[in-house]
């Protein structure tokens, strides 16, 4: 059984059972409108003095679990936190969260979360606490990722509300591997003499239609044919979720004097135990011929390298594509041979940049 008194220290927050003290609080919440107490919260005011005494204590005695608000250094609720689903046979639970729409983007539920499941592991006993978030809700994606959970799986479709059925990330942290953090290239914004590298954003959508479009994009890449500003604007969150893992980053490469889109550029195939990456772009119709591909991919190799600590990056160009071949070349790339039908049946140039051909 959870204690009944609880209370978790962490940083900024303590985390703490809801009582008839709150009562003020959580009816300014209720009729504020906004969602984030725990399941079974009271929609009007009347309810508020039973949940506070019964009805949000119920889980605690049934023994499954327990819902916790996150106080901040004044007192103030600014979210609430569960465990719930607890099997103390196998010595697992589950953990959800919800934060106050002013206090979120300030790290509390990532706080919390590592305070909460340091409990159940440290006092407790548990070994295992599972959490789920759907796939679109990036900003749960990265509370769990910075929490040190590891993504497990992916359930598809798992449930339904109001907008659609939503795919369902799988989250697990172990009691032995809480303190290792997820490897994940920082999201960084790199400058050349005439370029600007960030983070790609939904308003790059109808660029990289227009890219993808194009005939030469069509027939030396793999792109379908109806790409969307729909996909466009999908690759965004998609982007992020791979950088989030550890499997890679993307940029927008756009020129400094106008803002113009002229290129994307993304790493993949991260290995952090060898550190090495695999490197592609492409530009586009109306920026070609300006060098500006090998610009930012020598930018990406420095920080890469030097910043990061990696030792190799690969490039791998179609043998029909000259272009890419010299981008390739130009930005200091050393061929090293050719993978026979490694792309749709086509041959495909590897090439290969590491430290030292930069120096």
């Amino acid at each position: 059984m959870f204690d009944a008194d609880v209370s978790i220290a962490t940083e900024r927050l303590t985390l703490r059972p809801f009582s008839l003290k709150d009562s003020a609080r959580i009816r300014s919440i209720v009729r504020s409108g906004v969602r984030f107490l725990p399941p079974g919260a009271p929609e009007k005011t009347s309810g508020i003095p039973r949940w506070l005494s019964i009805g949000v204590h119920e889980l605690r005695r049934s023994g499954q679990g327990l819902h916790l608000a996150m106080a901040d250094a004044e007192g103030v609720i600014v979210g609430a936190i569960s465990l719930f689903k607890t099997s103390w046979t196998a010595g697992t639970t589950e953990v959800g969260y919800g934060v106050h729409p002013l206090y979120r983007g300030r790290g509390f539920a990532t706080e919390a979360v590592r305070g909460l499941v340091n409990w159940a592991f440290e006092t407790v006993g548990l070994r295992r606490v599972d959490l789920t978030a759907k796939l679109d809700n990036l900003a749960s994606l990265r509370v769990a990722l910075k929490a040190g959970f590891t993504w497990e799986g992916l359930l598809r479709d798992a449930v339904l509300d109001e907008e659609g059925p939503h795919d369902l990330v799988i989250f697990g942290l172990l009691a032995y591997d809480r303190r290792r953090q997820p490897d994940a290239l920082p999201r960084t914004e790199l400058r050349t003499q005439r370029l600007l590298l960030r983070q790609p954003s939904a308003e790059d959508a109808p660029d990289l239609v227009a890219t993808v479009a194009d005939p030469v994009t069509q027939a030396m890449t793999g792109y379908p044919r109806d790409y969307s500003q729909e996909h466009a604007r999908a690759s965004v969150g998609t982007a992020e979720r791979i950088r989030m893992r550890g499997a890679g980053i993307t940029w927008t490469v756009v020129e400094r004097d106008t803002g113009r889109f002229a290129v994307n550029v993304d790493l993949r195939d991260v290995d952090w135990a060898h550190r090495s990456a695999e490197i592609g772009y492409m530009t586009a119709p109306w920026a070609r011929g300006n060098g500006y591909a090998g610009e930012a991919v020598v930018a990406i190799a420095r920080w890469l390298f030097e910043r990061q600590g990696f030792r190799r990056l690969q490039l791998r160009a179609l043998a029909t594509n000259t272009a890419s071949q010299r981008v390739a070349e130009k930005a200091g790339f050393v061929r090293e041979g050719v993978a026979r039908s490694s792309l749709g049946g086509q041959d495909v140039i590897v090439y290969s940049l590491i430290p030292s051909d930069l120096a």
